[in-house]
């Protein structure tokens, strides 16, 4: 929290003073009662009256504008941050994966830690803004079990050249069960900066991960849900941190046995645009400066600091022998077990870009190489290598905004994940309002498999290692239909895995040399019957092929809800919302590593997960009210891998915040 009160006090002393005032129609927000809440591409005029608030952002590298969105009917993806077809192992802020197969599709380096992204920021998802008036926006939630999440972003111009945001969003859950607490920091910073002649830009994004998730390795038996002595499900035996609970404050928290993941990284990119300018006359007393680039040099430098840390104070010695082989006395000597793998990338790349249509900047030619710099840190051993990596990239998005076409292409030629490559075109049509978009893409990817695959060091004498690893190679194929006029869109993904790499145990890592195929179907409509909403998200994938790969066949959410707009300002968005998933062997997850491990042993077959919710919004004030698992009333609790089920019922209640200056 101590970082935070800096950068906080330094936002109070840079921002104007904040005058909070309710949005009058001057707030241009997307979304309603209902919808996709996907974030909307802005191609709408910027024509405002003076006191209007004119707010868009772009990603790093992507020549189109966006605008945020407003809409109250995705509680996952619009308050938690990431899309329902998510599951965590019971608890917020606990380890998650996606029931939908996403596999990486990145070449070169990878520490192999991804159980807790879902959480942080990174560079991918950083917002560079641009807005004529500061806008600051506020959350908070609370929940069951002293569950907290709360949510601060601002941004603001000085001036007409430099933009700056910042956000900070704290999680702190202690759960149901025992040892499953979370408590999350992440902030994000970024900066923009363009030059008085428009030739120079200059983007900044910082961001810093505090993950701290609780590992309980899961109940001890299963039949204690059931059984009456155990009136609360925080009394049930678990298999690591004892009968210790721990303790929670929104501040301080004390976890007994906790992954502890902090990734920190800043990214300088500078731009030196080469061109032609004018000054454009509007009328006889306004005039603007208009430069177009021809060409253009850009420099990015990157550092990375991320550590992965595993800490167990109060070692059972069964459990670990069992799952790790690790020799812990039987009488509890106060020993601790600690992992610790730490990673420093540093990386400096140089591109050069040419736009060949003046007045068009999504229309653009980029060749580049970066080298990097990589060294790792262990309980015992070290790790330095580098890589250098070329880069080139095609786009033409054209000026009616109807085709855009990219074609974009990496190889590792040299270092530590040399042969590493990545190549993918897509093509995007926007036929007309009625038949909306449809886009093709094929991708290539070749990779060296994550690192955590290869070696895993710990404080206990064991190294865990696996030298006979080929590269994995996967081609993804895909077709994509959106329609915001008719409320769907349709994503076809075809893939083809080779040298697929999973954990087989707690401990050891495998590679299937067998290729196999995967067929998978995602999609989402809307329907409006009078002031009833149907949503429904639906997800189908087919596997082709013996792979060691366990997904449900099957996955959907539906939501049934009343929308209306009530005493002119209030609107309502209140109803029902299932999720159901078809009955599969769910991956096991090993605490130390902090992996997913595949296992075909205990089958989950859930009943559908049930919510009743209650979202509207007021101006720029909106705010819901959930009751979820309404399902254990009905049935027994469900399963989100062997051992871990899922909470009793519980009681959400938040508001997310607008302010304009």
């Amino acid at each position: 929290m101590r970082q935070f009160s800096i950068l906080f006090l330094l936002l109070v002393c840079t921002g104007t003073a904040l005058r909070a005032q309710f949005n009058t129609g001057r707030l241009p927000m997307r979304g309603g009662g209902g919808g996709n809440t996907s974030m909307q591409r802005d191609t709408t005029k910027h024509d405002h009256e003076p006191d209007t608030l004119t707010l868009r952002f772009r990603y790093l590298g992507e020549p189109t504008d966006f605008t945020i969105d407003s809409s109250i009917a995705d509680f996952s993806q619009n308050y938690l941050g990431y899309p329902a077809s998510y599951m965590t192992l019971g608890n917020n802020g606990n380890a998650a994966r996606n029931l939908i197969f996403t596999p990486i599709m990145t070449p070169g380096f990878d520490a192999g830690f991804h159980a807790y992204d879902i959480y942080g920021f990174n560079h991918q998802k950083a917002k560079f803004y641009n807005t004529n008036r500061p806008y600051s926006e506020l959350g908070y939630l609370i929940g069951a079990k002293q569950e907290q999440i709360i949510n601060v972003q601002h941004t603001q111009n000085r001036g007409e050249k430099f933009n700056f945001s910042f956000q900070y969003k704290k999680i702190n859950s202690p759960g149901f069960f025992q040892n499953a607490s979370s408590n999350h920091d992440t902030y994000n910073v970024t900066a923009n900066y363009n030059s008085q002649d428009k030739r120079y830009h200059l983007f900044v994004s910082y961001y810093l991960n505090k993950i701290n998730g609780g590992e309980n390795g899961g109940i001890v038996n299963v039949a204690d849900l059931k059984n009456p002595e155990y009136t609360q499900q925080r009394l049930i035996p678990v298999r690591l941190g004892g009968s210790n609970p721990g303790s929670s404050s929104f501040f301080n928290t004390a976890i007994p046995v906790k992954s502890y993941n902090q990734e920190a990284s800043i990214l300088v990119r500078q731009q030196y645009d080469w061109g032609k300018g004018d000054t454009v006359h509007v009328n006889d007393t306004t005039e603007y400066y208009k430069f177009d680039p021809v060409f253009r040099v850009e420099h990015t430098f990157t550092y990375t600091e991320n550590t992965y840390r595993f800490q167990d104070s109060q070692p059972d010695s069964l459990y670990y022998r069992t799952f790790y082989d690790f020799n812990i006395p039987l009488v509890n000597t106060g020993d601790t077990i600690r992992t610790r793998h730490r990673w420093r990338i540093m990386s400096n790349d140089v591109s050069l870009m040419q736009f060949p249509l003046r007045g068009n900047q999504a229309h653009f030619i980029r060749v580049g190489a970066a080298f990097e710099i990589i060294k790792g840190q262990f309980n015992a051993g070290e790790a330095s290598f580098s890589n250098l990596r070329l880069h080139g990239e095609y786009r033409n998005k054209t000026r009616n905004q109807r085709w855009d076409l990219q074609a974009r292409g990496e190889l590792f030629p040299v270092g530590e994940n040399a042969g590493d490559y990545a190549v993918n075109g897509r093509l995007s049509r926007f036929l007309n309002e009625t038949l909306g978009n449809i886009s093709l893409m094929a991708s290539n990817v070749n990779r060296e498999p994550s690192y955590v695959y290869k070696y895993f060091g710990t404080d206990r004498g064991k190294v865990w290692t696996n030298n006979a690893l080929s590269k994995e190679n996967i081609t993804q194929i895909q077709f994509r239909a959106d329609n915001r006029k008719l409320k769907y869109n349709i994503t076809a993904n075809y893939f083809l895995y080779t040298n697929y790499t999973y954990f087989s145990s707690f401990t050891t890592s495998a590679q299937t040399s067998s290729p196999f195929n995967l067929l998978q179907l995602v999609g989402y409509k809307r329907f409006d019957v009078k002031s009833f909403t149907f949503d429904g998200d639906v997800a189908f994938q087919q596997l082709a092929g013996t792979a060691p790969l366990q997904l449900p066949t099957f996955w959907a959410r539906l939501r049934v809800a009343y929308t209306a707009k009530l005493f002119k300002n209030l609107n309502l968005y209140t109803g029902l919302e299932g999720k159901y998933n078809t009955p599969y062997y769910a991956d096991d997850y090993s605490p130390v590593l902090g992996q997913w491990v595949y296992q075909n042993f205990q089958q989950i077959n859930n009943k559908p997960d049930i919510a009743a919710f209650v979202h509207f919004r007021i101006k720029s004030l909106s705010a819901f009210v959930r009751g979820e698992n309404l399902n254990t009333f009905l049935w027994d609790n469900n399963f989100h891998a062997p051992f871990y089920p899922s909470n009793d019922f519980a009681l959400r209640v938040g508001l997310r915040w607008w302010f304009v200056n």
